[in-house]
């Protein structure tokens, strides 16, 4: 009768210090064990999906002890940051400790904290652009407990392969970053790649990636790259020197905030000229990165080859016919030809304010 008496007891006093030991966080109840760590932060979801110029909510939130801490919601800091190919390095984005917030570099006034209880430590980044693409972590720290989650940012967008007026092969790494930053887009990373192979992305030529690594995507395998027998995939070249090595480059780009389009004009034009019938149209001539993101995610399609900035010449096709690309959706690539030629139309961007 004791010992039963006794094993109620102490199964009363342990239910007691369970309630003690959780945050609620409306219907959902965290349990902190009592050996355990006194902080637990959450990411609940992985990923988040958006587009340029959109916004978009990194979820996080946070639960603590309270009889490890007590109720002082002002000693805890907040801090995101976001990850790079390097793992050794992390770029600061925003830190809050109270009433004290900092936000850093080009996130400045795009980017807060979401607020929406106590625990949420979720992060508002407004005005989305190419480079926020990426992977973000989330760290909680109250005097010496921390702990953190990782939420990956994903953008709605296409990967081109570009190479310059020169030829393949003559951009090294730092070269091809700013190529793709002038045609409206940004170095692809691997995840982008990869994803662009497996929706069908099959091109010979090996580009760089934000890693600093070579790479190229082949779907349908054939002697030129990499041998008829072998399995599709991403060939990989490894890691070479990024001031002496030179490829072509992997780009990726958004949805943009203008209008793309073909201009309509009596006759056929040189670059000049072209250059100047945008400018006359209250436009700019059109970029590679606004005529693959046209296509890609707007399902533009015109038959007809027009100059773009680079001096580049190409006309985009969603819709395979004779006489325009009749066996695939693409970016058709004409080349490019001499500035002087009087043989195309021109494309053109209009950005709204």
């Amino acid at each position: 009768m004791k010992s039963l008496l006794l094993l109620v007891l102490i199964s009363i006093c342990w239910a007691d210090h369970l309630s003690d030991n959780y945050t609620l966080d409306h219907d959902r109840v965290i349990h902190l064990q009592e050996n355990g760590p006194r902080l637990l932060v959450e990411a609940e979801q992985a990923k988040v999906f958006s587009h340029r110029g959109g916004n978009v909510t990194l979820p996080c939130k946070f639960y603590r002890d309270p009889t490890a801490f007590g109720s002082g919601i002002h000693k805890i800091r907040i801090k995101w940051t976001k990850l790079t190919s390097d793992y050794l390095k992390e770029v600061d984005v925003f830190v809050s400790m109270g009433y004290h917030k900092k936000t850093y570099g080009g996130y400045q006034g795009r980017v807060f904290l979401k607020g929406g209880s106590d625990n949420d430590a979720s992060l508002v980044i407004t005005d989305l652009t190419l480079e926020d693409y990426g992977r973000y972590k989330c760290e909680v720290i109250e005097g010496l407990e921390d702990d953190t989650a990782v939420v990956a940012l994903d953008l709605q967008g296409v990967v081109f392969p570009y190479f310059p007026r020169l030829g393949r092969y003559n951009l090294n790494f730092h070269e091809a970053q700013q190529a793709c930053l002038d045609q409206d887009a940004v170095i692809a990373s691997f995840d982008r790649l990869y994803d662009a192979w497996r929706g069908g992305l099959d091109w010979c030529n090996a580009g760089w990636l934000s890693d600093g690594s070579v790479q190229y995507p082949i779907t349908k395998p054939r002697e030129p790259c990499g041998g008829q027998n072998t399995v599709p995939g991403v060939r990989n070249y490894g890691f070479w020197d990024k001031d002496k090595s030179r490829y072509d480059v992997f780009c990726f780009t958004s949805n943009f905030n203008g209008r793309f389009y073909y201009l309509i004009h009596p006759t056929k034009l040189t670059y000049d000229e072209a250059v100047q019938a945008c400018l006359n149209d209250g436009a700019q001539i059109a970029k590679v990165g606004q005529i693959f993101a046209a296509w890609k995610l707007l399902g533009y399609d015109r038959c007809d080859a027009g100059w773009l900035a680079d001096g580049s010449v190409r006309y985009p096709i969603s819709r395979p016919r004779r006489r325009c690309s009749p066996t695939e959706a693409a970016v058709r690539f004409v080349g490019f030809p001499d500035k002087k030629h009087k043989l195309y139309g021109v494309y053109c961007f209009r950005a709204y304010n």
